[in-house]
């Protein structure tokens, strides 16, 4: 059976037609009640990288977060949104990003992410620290964002869901599987595996292209995608950017696991990516190496430490006086 990947032309955040373009996307896939029931607990995933760019488009848009909690509470949801930035809370990096204002609108929760060990079948992997929370919650919603990335060309739904990888851990990860890029990759596959986000839509209407995750630039991309697969969406993904599939760590492991449909599988019930393709879209100047030395890592934790419970909590009581 075709797994479906619904890829629309989107142009704008405005509240009204990104709603409209959320509702065309996910029609095929039989909208929002297909992936959440009434009572349902639903963790919404956006990419809340850093608080520290907001004019450089790399994060997922409020607008989208905004629009999807909608939906969700349509069909009789309850929506909370997690992440865990690599530098400061989901709450300070929301706030940064200008996520507070509609969340409160909505009386979206906005929580942080603790780990727990899970299983995994995988013997390179047998076990994963992954968040509790999305772990317990009755559906997962990735909301990724489009970008170019330093370290793995692309960075897309399957990358998007080490977010619930809890603290420091993603550091350790770096240190212990970042001297294999396709290990690394694998971890990041199985990550996503034990999440199993039950729909995936990717933010491509402003991405973000050259060196990223956060060093890049915007890029106006036009693009809304949608599936219950992530590995097919993001294969989808590259194609519209023409980007050779094995030059991305996690598409290219997910394709050697067989997690990732064969492009004959994937069904395209909207636009095709070849009709959405961009032809000169800004990968990174040179890749850097994804391992992390012990002073980095050591420099990395201190500085989300002071981030999370000094700069934060100071500007909050700023914001008091």
């Amino acid at each position: 059976m075709a797994v479906p990947v619904s890829l629309i032309r989107a142009q704008s955040y405005h509240r009204a037609e990104l709603a409209r373009s959320l509702t065309e996307v996910l029609a095929p896939l039989g909208g929002m009640a297909a992936f959440v029931k009434p009572g349902d607990r639903v963790l919404l995933k956006p990419n809340l990288l850093t608080g520290a760019r907001p004019t450089k488009a790399c994060t997922t848009r409020p607008e989208l977060v905004y629009a999807v909690a909608q939906q969700v509470h349509a069909v009789g949801g309850k929506p909370f949104l997690g992440d865990s930035p690599a530098f400061g809370s989901a709450r300070g990096v929301a706030k940064a990003n200008g996520l507070l204002p509609l969340a409160q609108e909505l009386s979206l929760p906005i929580v942080e992410l603790h780990g727990q060990r899970y299983p995994s079948d995988n013997a390179e992997f047998d076990h994963l620290r992954l968040s509790r929370e999305a772990m317990a919650a009755d559906v997962v919603i990735n909301l990724p964002k489009v970008k170019s990335h330093v370290q793995l060309t692309l960075t897309l739904g399957v990358k998007n869901l080490f977010g619930c990888v809890p603290g420091k851990m993603k550091a350790w990860w770096h240190m212990e599987a970042g001297k294999d890029v396709q290990r690394f990759g694998t971890m990041l596959v199985e990550t996503a595996r034990l999440i199993d986000p039950a729909l995936t839509i990717v933010d491509g209407i402003v991405g973000h292209e050259g060196n990223g995750p956060s060093n890049g630039e915007p890029r106006n991309l036009g693009v809304l995608g949608a599936s219950g697969n992530v590995f097919a969406l993001d294969r989808a993904m590259v194609a519209v950017l023409r980007v050779d599939p094995l030059a991305v760590p996690t598409v290219a492991q997910s394709m050697r696991l067989g997690v990732c449909p064969a492009w004959e599988e994937i069904a395209f019930p909207l636009s095709t990516p070849h009709e959405l393709r961009v032809t000169d879209w800004q990968l990174p100047a040179e890749l850097m190496p994804i391992d992390f030395g012990m002073p980095r890592v050591v420099k990395s934790t201190f500085k989300h430490l002071y981030i999370r419970f000094i700069k934060e909590p100071m500007t909050a009581y700023a914001g008091r006086l």
